[in-house]
């Protein structure tokens, strides 16, 4: 059976090599909304410790932070396939990577919503194993709540609520902050989850059951934008917000945050394919 296909990024990636050195110096920009750590050699050591007989057979701590170096120039380049398969075969110390690459893949690149599906279910499986390796790293519970909650936007809100997934989103986030409090995606995670509970079953219903606060949403995502203003899904996501809670009332309002979403200056092909959606949400 043939393997899925990757669709390939469909933007000019020249700008995003991010070679040798580059990628250090660009770190703290490109990984300001996850807050994902630096993988030098310090880092690979530490990573190798930690993961014990889960660290990668027969690589150091030099091979091991190379491997993850380039593992992260394919992702901000948008070759999200060979990030994924090179985060993957470093098992749950390339989970970050490989979660990360197949599920901003499968967000813009896959239209089959059943292909969308199975890769978020896989991409929940990945972070699930990181979490076991991995409990005290902030991005093993983030990618999980990622790729869980991507995966419950494809079912009903009935199965979804039912398969429990709410509740585990919310847990993995809570984690998530209480690790790395300035983790700006997980903000703007927690924002989305308190507005879709809204939204789909009601303030109070979702207030008594999930604990869902409009005002718990705006808080987080002001957070966000606070954390990291030039990030376009912190601006889309605000949008989304804002529309999910208020309807048309804030139409205006969400149409303006797409538009600061559209015009931020991409970093990587991710935040490209962000600032893209944004766009076509006012056209």
């Amino acid at each position: 059976m043939a393997k899925p296909a990757w669709a390939a990024f469909p933007h000019d990636a020249k700008a995003f090599a991010y070679a040798g050195d580059a990628l250090k110096k660009a770190w703290p920009k490109l990984h300001a909304g996850d807050c994902e750590p630096f993988p030098d050699a310090k880092r690979a050591t530490a990573l190798i410790k930690v993961a014990g007989k889960a660290a990668p057979k027969d690589m150091d701590a030099d091979r091991l932070s190379q491997a993850l170096q380039d593992a992260w120039r394919s992702f901000h380049r948008g070759d999200f396939k060979a990030a994924f398969e090179a985060g993957e075969a470093l098992g749950p110390v390339g989970a970050s990577v490989a979660v990360k690459a197949i599920g901003i893949h499968a967000t813009y690149l896959v239209d089959d919503d059943k292909e969308k599906l199975k890769r978020f279910e896989q991409a929940a499986g990945l972070a699930e194993a990181a979490i076991k390796t991995f409990p005290d790293e902030a991005n093993s519970h983030y990618r999980y709540a990622f790729a869980l909650g991507r995966y419950s936007q494809g079912l009903s809100i009935t199965k979804a609520l039912k398969e429990g997934i709410a509740g585990k989103v919310r847990t993995a986030l809570d984690v998530t902050l209480e690790l790395e409090p300035k983790h700006a995606e997980a903000h703007t995670a927690i924002a989305v989850y308190h507005a879709e509970i809204i939204n789909k079953i009601g303030a109070m219903i979702g207030g008594l059951t999930y604990g869902a606060k409009a005002a718990e949403a705006e808080k987080h995502i002001k957070t966000a934008l606070k954390l990291t203003p030039d990030s376009p899904i912190a601006h889309v996501e605000h949008g989304n917000i804002l529309l999910l809670l208020h309807g048309d009332k804030q139409e205006d309002a969400a149409a303006s945050a797409y538009e600061k979403a559209g015009k931020c200056k991409a970093l990587d092909a991710m935040e490209t394919l962000d600032a893209e959606y944004a766009r076509a949400q006012i056209e």
